[in-house]
């Protein structure tokens, strides 16, 4: 990344996240709470400084010590997120954290919130606090009135409130303190819900106890106990704080807008559930044994098939509460992070067609089926419907996996998708006894092999290709093996893994693709694929390289351990963050690759 370009800005990967599976905010490693949507995760914004330093607004604590070292932690097996400075004078931290939902000290005066609790642990340090929320994408200024103690911000659609254990002045668009603490001592802010009562300090520190217990509690639910444990737990209550404890639909990932490239105008919105994205979750998941986050969604899913029509039984996203994703839209008030405009809200892709995301659907309903509830009678008849229209349009071309912008084009990852959705239809019928054509299914599924195996290969190399009838490669073939599509040892699979390495990787990085996309720009590397490669190695029995190309992924999470979307050439994070689909690619990986140095390791080809 290109420091003269982002200036003074925060970088992407200089944050850790809260939230309380409604939505979720990114605190900077400096302490400031630059980015925040309310009530959802995909509402509009309250703090968007990282997308504007200027406009964005932002919830600032700020400790006088000169020259302080400043680390972030999580407290262990939480999403409870600690930041603290140590200098030569003294030393602080802050602890942060949104309620969880089901830590409910006082559930008759609950209101959802944000906590900020600041301690002194050595010395005597002067603060200043700033809390400066902009309305409707930083289109809004609030109101900043004194009202019960606190501060309230009154907008035209949105008051929020705030409360805090030290006096707070009120200016125009801010609530501002100055504020001494000496050794041992603390305070405290809360931020949230109009109906937010003023807390003590006793209730502020039995939220903060009952959030961490309440962390702590799911993730003991998890059955893993292999290699890189620490890592894969971090990235599970990463996944959890994407997941939403109402609806059951899991988002991309926490922002909207952050650059693949920075200046190139590749700035997309991320909080949406994807089809493909959410389904993989489940996968990891289950995986770790989360089963119910992964029955949830599979009812939410269903719910999406159901309403749906057999001219267009499901869309490739949906927005958080499973209504149609919103249409794209620019914010030209917005300078964008590190002047990457356009600032995009809503995602125009979200009417494109891309067939493989029936593949991903129908490969959750199999594994959920095998691992958790069947499907019921009513389910059953609108996958059939799904079906349908697969064995109607499995060789109609598409946008592809990477929402191509240019025209449709016969990818191989969406043909290889459109077998999988048929496959795991044809598994479920025969494991369940479900009525269904399982002679025209298996038709349909054969003459996609013949396709892919026929059209979709390098004419001087052999290996496989992006598109039919070309020459590029893609790393979305590496779900090749890993949906079961070829054997991982297969001749012609062991050449395009080669060829990936060869042409698509920079060491650890991986690269979606190299040919052009219609797209202004280059994008960096796409952090999902080096995982997909590390289990690709993996299954290929190539160990030694798995293991590496794995501690090299793991060493481009940021020290709180969260991945971003992409990579630039320097190994900076870019793109939204922190990104669902890297964080279960990597769950996969890990535990693939923990299986495979299992000296009692023996392959297994159900999937």
């Amino acid at each position: 990344m290109d420091e003269a370009r982002v200036g003074p800005h925060r970088r992407i990967g200089d944050h850790g996240i809260i939230g309380d599976m409604e939505t979720a905010a990114l605190v900077a490693a400096d302490g400031t709470i630059d980015y925040l949507c309310w009530p959802s995760l995909d509402s509009p914004s309250v703090f968007a400084e990282l997308l504007d330093a200027e406009r964005g607004g932002a919830f600032e604590i700020r400790p006088a010590l000169d020259a302080a070292r400043v680390i972030q932690i999580y407290v262990p097996d939480t999403n409870v997120l600690t930041t603290r400075w140590m200098a030569t004078s003294g030393s602080v931290e802050i602890v942060d954290l949104m309620p969880h939902p089901d830590a409910r000290v006082h559930p008759e005066h609950r209101a959802r919130c944000l906590i900020r609790r600041v301690t002194v642990t050595r010395g005597t340090v002067a603060f200043a606090a700033r809390c400066r929320p902009r309305f409707d994408y930083a289109r809004e200024v609030p109101q900043v009135v004194a009202a019960d103690g606190g501060v309230c911000f009154v907008g035209r659609d949105l008051t929020l409130r705030l409360h805090a254990s030290v006096p707070l002045i009120c200016g125009e668009g801010v609530a501002e303190a100055g504020f001494t603490l000496g050794e041992g001592e603390s305070a405290w802010f809360v931020f949230g819900e109009e109906a937010l009562e003023r807390p003590d300090d006793a209730t502020v520190a039995a939220e903060i106890a009952a959030t961490t217990t309440a962390w702590r509690g799911w993730l003991s639910r998890t059955s893993y106990r292999g290699r890189w444990r620490e890592e894969m737990m971090r990235s599970a209550l990463a996944l959890k704080l994407l997941t939403s404890n109402r609806h059951g639909s899991i988002a991309a990932a926490a922002t909207f807008s952050l650059p693949e490239a920075v200046g190139a105008g590749r700035n997309w919105e991320y909080r949406a559930t994807w089809i493909r994205d959410a389904s993989f979750t489940v996968y990891a998941f289950m995986r770790l044994g989360f089963i119910d986050e992964a029955e949830h969604f599979r009812r939410w899913a269903g719910e999406r098939v159901m309403a749906a029509d057999r001219a267009h039984p499901i869309r490739i996203m949906y927005a958080i509460d499973g209504s149609e994703a919103a249409d794209e839209e620019e914010l030209p008030h917005l300078a964008g992070y590190a002047d990457s405009r356009p600032v995009r809200i809503g995602n125009g892709a979200h009417a494109q067609s891309q067939l493989d995301i029936f593949g991903e659907l129908m490969d959750s309903v199999y594994l959920s089926n095998k691992y958790g509830a069947a499907i019921d009678h009513a389910g059953w008849q609108h996958v059939r419907g799904v079906i349908d229209y697969v064995i109607a349009n499995w060789d109609q071309p598409d946008a592809g996996i990477w929402e191509m912008r240019s025209a449709p084009r016969h990818f191989l990852h969406s043909r290889l998708m459109c077998w999988v959705a048929l496959d795991r239809a044809i598994r479920l019928a025969k494991k369940r006894s479900l009525p269904a054509p399982l002679v025209a299914w298996s038709e349909a599924r054969d003459a996609i092999v013949e396709d892919i195996w026929s059209n979709f290969r390098h004419p001087e190399h052999g290996y496989f290709v992006q598109d039919r009838g070309g020459t590029e490669l893609d790393a979305a073939l590496l779900m090749m093996p890993l949906v079961r599509f070829v054997s991982s040892t297969d001749p012609v699979w062991l050449k395009t893994l080669d060829a990936i390495g060869t042409h698509l990787r920079d060491d650890g990085l991986v690269y979606r693709y190299r040919n052009a996309d219609g797209l202004e720009g280059t994008e960096g590397a796409f952090t999902t694929c080096t995982f997909w490669y590390a289990e690709c190695l993996a299954r290929a029995g190539r160990l030694d390289e798995a293991q590496m190309i794995l501690a090299k992924g793991i060493a481009y999470a940021n020290p709180l351990g969260l991945f971003s979307e992409e990579l630039d050439l320097r190994g900076e994070p870019i793109g939204n963050f922190p990104q669902a689909l890297t964080h279960l690619a990597f769950i996969s990986a890990a535990y693939f690759t923990d299986r495979r140095l299992d000296p009692g390791y023996r392959p297994n080809w159900q999937p």
